[in-house]
């Protein structure tokens, strides 16, 4: 195999999938000699029953936490793992790095086998579809006929809805965690800057930069931007108000420097990403988002006809991630925080999954409170759904579960 290219990034403990060759791509081309990065954690059992699924965001590989091939702390520590909320002694957990990524599956910055030079802006249109078949080539390639749980958080809840809606049957529950149905205008208008920020760089150079000519500065825009997003508005003045670093300006100095720590704090995200993340990559999983739409699926389209003819939907811009994806009957509106039952069997807020999925509306993760903040995840219930009650991914000792989460964002 030839050796990475410079602005491929994988983790040592990364195990690899050879997909199907040549691969199709849902918007025409196809990919030869293509693999997926993944890693797993725990046991699957004599069933293969226990198999759960992380499809991640746009920029996390697919190591998630530590293991004995890796044992450095993953980008959801606090998550995965022995005892924790998905706990690795119950379930056998696998985190695949998407299609198009540059941290180990076959991206822009990954070898072309035709050239033996990068692929670059010759790799084919992605979109969110092919990251979804990709993941379900994994799955199948394990062994695993049937998933016990989907989980995609930001970018990787839309792949999970893909996943769900183009391999019916592949998971018995899903849970999603800040993802979407589709991207919004919003979402994508700020994408759209992110990605001209690094087009309009000089060094992008028509996506041909090296090492040397680099987009730094056109990244590390991209990063704030992103960055800004994450949070709302309140929660930035709740963590930084206008907190100075330091009042007085020193001579010599850039007088429009990181004068307020929310400043300080984005220059601190964009340092740490820039040169972390090819850029091409960035370019094109973040238009694969922007043309996600669930409700183009055949699929979809018949469920979403028969939950109208029961009258079990509602319109509405915060509540649109209501969409059924295998099969189920849309979920309709209602009041309160917390989902509610109705005389379907289905609960007023969320979206139907497959047989067995969360229900929620956006804000709802804390008990009697508003907000997603990551630490209220502290144990992940599968309570509600069309067909009774599911188990928690926490085996550890019981307690009143929060509310369920549910889609908020497309970032």
């Amino acid at each position: 195999m030839s050796p990475a290219p410079t602005h491929e990034f994988i983790p040592p403990g990364s195990r690899f999938h050879a997909l199907r060759s040549p691969f199709p791509m849902k918007r025409g081309g196809a990919l030869l000699d293509a693999r997926i990065a993944y890693e797993t954690q725990g046991t699957l059992d004599a069933q293969r029953g226990n198999a759960v699924l992380i499809v991640t965001g746009l920029s996390p590989d697919a190591h998630a936490a530590a293991n004995d091939a890796d044992p450095v702390p993953g980008w959801w520590e606090g998550m995965l793992g022995p005892g924790k909320p998905i706990d690795s002694d119950r379930w056998f957990v696998v985190c695949v790095n998407s299609l198009g990524s540059c941290k180990g599956s076959t991206g822009p910055a990954s070898i072309d086998p035709a050239t033996g030079a990068p692929y670059r802006l010759s790799f084919p249109e992605l979109s969110i579809e092919d990251i979804a078949d990709a993941a379900a080539e994994v799955v199948r390639g394990l062994g695993i006929e049937q998933l016990a749980c989907v989980i995609g958080n930001s970018m990787g809840g839309m792949t999970a809805l893909a996943l769900l809606a183009r391999h019916p049957g592949i998971a018995r529950s899903h849970i999603n965690i800040s993802g979407s149905a589709r991207a919004m205008p919003f979402s994508i208008a700020v994408r759209s800057l992110q990605r001209e920020a690094i087009r309009l760089d000089p060094n992008w150079n028509g996506g041909g930069y090296d090492d040397d000519t680099y987009p730094e500065s056109g990244m590390r825009i991209a990063r704030k931007l992103g960055v800004i997003t994450y949070r709302s508005a309140l929660e930035w003045d709740g963590r930084f108000g206008r907190v100075r670093l330091d009042e007085q300006v020193v001579p010599g100095e850039d007088p429009f420097g990181l004068e307020f720590r929310s400043k300080a704090t984005l220059e601190g995200h964009a340092r740490r990403f820039v040169r972390r993340y090819d850029p091409n990559c960035y370019l094109y999983l973040s238009r694969s988002m922007d043309w996600f739409d669930l409700s183009r699926s055949r699929r979809w389209r018949r469920a979403r006809r028969a939950g109208a003819d029961q009258g079990r939907t509602r319109p509405g811009h915060r509540r649109q991630h209501r969409h059924p994806v295998s099969g189920a009957a849309a979920a309709g509106g209602g009041r309160g925080p917390g989902p509610r039952r109705r005389a379907g069997g289905l609960p007023r807020h969320g979206f139907a999954a497959g047989p067995r999925c969360i229900y929620g509306r956006p804000g709802t993760l804390r008990p009697g409170g508003a907000g997603f903040p990551p630490r209220a995840l502290i144990r992940l219930h599968w309570k509600h759904s069309a067909n009774g009650p599911c188990p928690s991914l926490h085996a550890g000792p019981s307690g009143p579960p929060p509310p369920c989460i549910s889609p908020a964002r497309t970032g």
